[in-house]
């Protein structure tokens, strides 16, 4: 196997913690806020999650690139995330049908540090939280980088949705299906989309900005409120839109930004977490059912737990294990429900992909049973 000779590289956080690693070949700076995915697998699918819009994505898996890309195995067209950090980068892969990691990162322009120890950063942020950082591996200074990092916006407040939704309504399924679904994409993951299809639903996309009339004029038989990046309270357009959905009692089911804009509609707060969750086997309790589901999450935002619990208008259903936070909610009197998590998976297991079904079952008997 070849050598491959790398240049030095930097990773700087906003506290002024330094990390030093080497670059892949890919000569640049970016800047995002940085945060870390767990899974030890599925990484083409978490570059291109259109949730990690304007982060830099640590991967606490220690090889990354050992089995190449493929064009299969994307949730967007294109690398969503502002950077990576880790470990080992493999600049040789072994499954077949695929090609490398490196001509990927290439094709897209994707900064990379690696060779960074990722452990000890990994160990750094869950004490100090999710913050901004800086990967530079064109020779910029750490003062010059100090003074770039500090104009970076923070993760509170950004609206990024606009960044990563279509432009234009779209549409997936057969036409001739049974269900027609008038999906919101603040982000969506083609997976939702295919989950959606398999079930017999004709899909049509639309645009952040849309209002609840022109999606109605397509005469849905229900509302999907899809996955995004950023804060949800800028969001205006689509939570006015959840409130008109809900006035009329239509069927909606919302998925994590989705799962937060339907908290909004009805007035129940969002909050930053320190670190968020991410990754592909945490650990969720269904409350209807008292099981355990193995989750798929990515998500630095939730829904405000006492403001729930104190709204007589919503039931929690489902609750994470680790912290007891908000992991999915019904409403009571309303034919709407969401999660905070990703039933689609892809990465990730698919304990959770009865909520599709249900979902369609909500549709078919009008009622907001979520077991």
């Amino acid at each position: 196997m070849k050598y491959t000779t790398r240049q030095k590289a930097i990773l700087l956080l906003s506290d002024g913690t330094i990390f030093y690693g080497k670059s892949i070949g890919i000569e640049g700076t970016v800047f995002g806020e940085v945060c870390f995915n767990t899974g030890m697998t599925g990484y083409q699918e978490i570059f291109t999650d259109p949730s990690y819009f304007g982060q830099i994505m640590v991967a606490t898996n220690a090889h990354i690139g050992n089995y190449g890309v493929n064009d299969v195995d994307i949730e967007a067209d294109k690398i969503m995330i502002s950077g990576l950090v880790c470990k080992n980068f493999s600049f040789n892969h072994s499954r077949t049908n695929s090609t490398s990691l490196e001509e990927y990162f290439q094709q897209q322009n994707l900064v990379c540090i690696s060779d960074v120890d990722t452990r000890a950063l990994v160990s750094y942020i869950r004490d100090n939280g999710a913050m901004n950082a800086v990967i530079s591996t064109d020779g910029k200074s750490v003062d010059e980088l100090r003074g770039l990092l500090k104009s970076a916006p923070d993760m509170k407040g950004l609206e990024l949705a606009s960044k990563v939704s279509t432009t234009e309504p779209y549409y997936i399924g057969e036409e001739s299906a049974t269900y027609r679904i008038a999906a919101l994409d603040l982000g969506i993951k083609k997976n939702i989309l295919r989950n959606l299809a398999k079930r017999d639903c004709y899909i049509k996309v639309f645009p952040f900005d849309t209002s609840y009339e022109e999606m109605k004029a397509f005469n849905p038989h229900g509302f999907f409120l899809s996955n995004g990046p950023g804060d949800p309270e800028p969001l205006l357009v689509a939570q006015e839109a959840a409130k008109k959905m809900l006035q009329h009692n239509d069927p909606v089911f919302g998925i994590c930004l989705g799962h937060q804009i339907l908290a909004l509609a009805n007035g129940i707060p969002t909050y930053k977490m320190f670190n968020g969750h991410r990754g592909i086997n945490h650990p969720v309790k269904n409350i209807l059912t008292g099981e355990g589901e193995i989750t798929s999450q990515n998500h630095g935002f939730a829904v405000k737990k006492s403001d729930l619990e104190n709204n007589p208008d919503f039931e929690i259903t489902h609750l994470h294990i680790n912290d007891e936070t908000v992991a999915g909610m019904r409403m009571k009197n309303k034919n709407a429900f969401s999660v905070q998590y990703h039933p689609e998976a892809s990465p990730g297991p698919h304990d959770s992909s009865y909520l599709f079904d249900q979902f369609i079952e909500n549709i078919k008997q009008g009622h907001t049973s979520t077991r």
